[in-house]
């Protein structure tokens, strides 16, 4: 039971991080203009994976898409990898975990289920780890242009896009972890209980074989009969 109850919390944190990363890809503010050092502020810039756009003061956007995957920035072609293959493995991370739970009818033998869910959590693992990766980079780049003194173009600052990759990749590792961590107390539990079993089946069948040869010795002998030329 208390397996079923730690499979049933690893799916509930890992398919909250997916759906956290998984809104992160199409977030618009990845990142936003900064207002430091300036007066007056006519214009808000921000911009994402996929296009920049700026805000007026009346509240108008203009976006404009990026106009050549080729001729992007490294940086953001590698975020862009990273943050589609961090949803494509939870997708399925959590079929898998579906499959590979306890609580549910399907995925065959329990080896075989507990060998899904142990899946479902690597798949996770990476989901957390390739999103948190994307977000440190696009922060890195950031903060990089930030603080450099001779930088004169518009500075950045961290959009909110990126705190809830972040939180979203903690909880798909902290997700599978658990998974991880709930197999192998299933092993734990199966293999003492096999331990068990056969000890006591030697120990039944011990008990059987004293039992029988104690009665075979306390039983009385029947007289013996001797035919008429017994002594001859």
């Amino acid at each position: 039971m208390g397996n079923m109850a730690t499979e049933i919390v690893a799916f509930v944190l890992t398919i909250s991080g997916w759906i956290l990363v998984s809104s992160t890809l199409p977030t618009d503010y990845w990142k936003v203009s900064s207002v430091d050092g300036t007066v007056i502020t006519t214009a808000t810039f921000w911009s994402n994976l996929w296009k920049t756009c700026v805000t007026d003061s009346t509240g108008v956007s203009n976006c404009k898409d990026f106009p050549s995957m080729l001729a992007l920035d490294a940086y953001i072609q590698v975020c862009r990898g990273l943050m589609i293959a961090a949803v494509c493995l939870g997708f399925f991370g959590a079929v898998l975990a579906l499959i590979g739970m306890k609580c549910t009818k399907v995925g065959g033998s329990q080896t075989a289920k507990a060998r899904l869910a142990s899946l479902a959590g690597f798949h996770f693992i990476l989901s957390g780890l390739c999103c948190m990766t994307a977000c440190s980079i696009y922060a890195h780049r950031i903060t990089t242009d930030f603080f450099d003194p001779f930088f004169v173009a518009q500075k950045f600052e961290l959009g909110a896009a990126l705190f809830i990759g972040w939180a979203g990749s903690v909880l798909c590792i902290l997700g599978g972890l658990t998974f991880c961590f709930s197999l192998s107390e299933g092993c734990g539990a199966r293999s003492e209980f096999s331990y068990n079993g056969t000890r006591s089946f030697v120990t039944t069948h011990n008990s059987h074989s004293k039992a029988a040869n104690s009665l075979s010795r306390e039983a009385p002998q029947p007289p013996r009969q001797f035919g008429r030329n017994a002594y001859v």
